[in-house]
């Protein structure tokens, strides 16, 4: 997948209807559909960069009011994938330190995990979207203490961009127990 495309919406009923319409309008996979924290629902595709946008392209068309937000990510670090999907593992060498970065929007967060292990040599082991958490999510990596502060500190600032940045957090060296709770 080159691309990672979402858009976020109010209306559930509406979000059906745009889910639809977004893997209709081409091949695109499905990443991530399903509700979130203040009634909201969330639809994540991947793929080819026209393919995406085609089918965020088409999901707006349709989502009249409902729309809150959308984002395109076009030659997303492939990284990012399997961290939303929970497919990645954690060796004892990988864990030096640790950094959080908490941000108030799907969108957001996405985007600051993007810039964050394209900044430094990371593994990104976790993108937690929005479930129970308030709307909100946050992002999970770990490696050297400077790369994890690299990392963070550059996820950081593409959140604040947005103005939607909550907290971020490094933790030189954690307590092994600290990893039985986000495994």
């Amino acid at each position: 997948m080159e691309a990672l495309g979402m858009l976020e919406l109010s209306s559930i009923a509406v979000a059906y209807r745009v889910e639809d319409a977004m893997l209709k309008a081409s091949e695109v996979d499905l990443l991530v559909a399903r509700t979130i924290c203040s009634g909201k629902y969330i639809v994540m595709v991947g793929g080819q960069v026209a393919a995406v946008e085609a089918s965020v392209r088409a999901g707006r068309d349709i989502s009249q009011e409902a729309l809150i937000d959308e984002l395109i990510i076009p030659n997303i670090d492939q990284r990012v994938f399997p961290a939303i999907t929970g497919g990645v593992s954690l060796e004892e060498s990988d864990k030096d330190a640790l950094g959080v970065l908490e941000a108030f929007s799907v969108t957001a967060i996405i985007e600051g995990a993007d810039a964050a292990v394209k900044a430094a040599s990371v593994k990104l082991f976790r993108i937690h979207v929005a479930m129970a958490i308030g709307g909100k999510g946050f992002l999970m990596l770990t490696g050297a203490v400077g790369d994890v502060e690299a990392a963070i500190e550059a996820g950081a600032r593409k959140i604040a961009e947005r103005g939607l940045l909550v907290a971020k957090v490094v933790i030189p060296r954690p307590d092994d127990r600290i990893y039985r709770d986000i495994i």
